[in-house]
């Protein structure tokens, strides 16, 4: 398993790092047990630590969490329970996505843009229509089923996955509604 533990602007000591080691690795072993790659960044705002931890598993699901606290240590200890709640909440179906899977999930490239917000111009209206393009990158699209699609969105908390459903290989979108449910785009079956 590779650890990637470090700080933004502040100092982490071996004794950290080895508790972060020992703790994480009981919880991947406990609910994964496979290799990984774990990722955790310590930071402050204003009088409080922050913990941000990221757990990238071998089938290509990603768990992220976040904890919060006035000193390091107990911003850990957030942190690390929260994804142990995660991962105990989906225990069972890692392991049966583990056992129907023996290879990990494929990533496909995909392009990522950020846009401007546009100003608002009366007289220039043809030139709204073109959005300033401020960056762009690559990101990664994986190639997962619907339910794993769904269970990735939950462990990683964001609010939109897209991915290319493994069952036709077309490009779907799931996301979290604002009544809580999860909705799923698929436009093949827009016919």
């Amino acid at each position: 398993m590779r650890y990637q533990i470090s700080g933004k602007q502040i100092d982490i000591g071996e004794a950290l790092t080895t508790h972060v080691k020992s703790e994480i690795g009981e919880l991947v072993e406990k609910y994964a047990q496979r290799p990984t790659e774990v990722s955790v960044v310590f930071s402050r705002v204003a009088h409080e630590f922050v913990c941000e931890a990221v757990i990238h598993l071998s089938t290509g699901l990603t768990a992220q969490a976040k904890g919060h606290a006035s000193e390091i240590y107990p911003a850990f200890e957030s942190c690390r329970e929260k994804m142990d709640k995660q991962m105990r909440r989906y225990k069972r179906r890692l392991r049966n996505h583990r056992l129907d899977r023996p290879e990990p999930v494929e990533f496909g490239e995909g392009s990522s843009y950020i846009l401007a917000p546009s100003e608002e111009v009366e007289d220039a209206e043809a030139t709204s229509l073109q959005p300033i393009v401020i960056a762009e990158m690559e990101t990664k699209i994986p190639s997962i089923t619907v339910g794993e699609a769904v269970m990735q969105l939950e462990l990683a908390g964001h609010k939109l996955l897209v991915f290319r459903n493994e069952g036709h290989g077309g490009v779907n979108v799931v996301y979290r509604r604002e009544d809580g449910n999860i909705g799923w785009i698929d436009p093949r079956n827009s016919k």
